[in-house]
């Protein structure tokens, strides 16, 4: 892990796209800003994990539900065509 100190209003680039920037400090809480494309996603680490977490339980999900359907709805025979 790289740690650099900063002051408020220094910056840390991160390749060509991202900046980040020391907005203030108040005791140990520090306000920082990012600047990155729109289309890059930033989220705090605990959001993030929340996330992950919530996906692995939708991708689990879903191929237990899809199961239970074709247990429900069996797979048509080769050739029986819809009316």
């Amino acid at each position: 892990m790289l740690v650099l100190t900063r002051k408020p209003g220094e910056s840390v680039t991160i390749g060509d796209d991202i900046k980040i920037t020391v907005i203030d400090v108040k005791g140990r809480q520090v306000r920082i800003g990012i600047s990155a494309p729109r289309e890059m996603t930033i989220h705090r680490e605990e959001i993030y994990a929340k996330i992950h977490e919530e996906n692995l339980k939708a991708a689990f999900a879903k191929a237990v539900d899809m199961e239970k359907l074709a247990e429900i709805f069996p797979a048509k025979p080769s050739g029986e065509s819809e009316k």
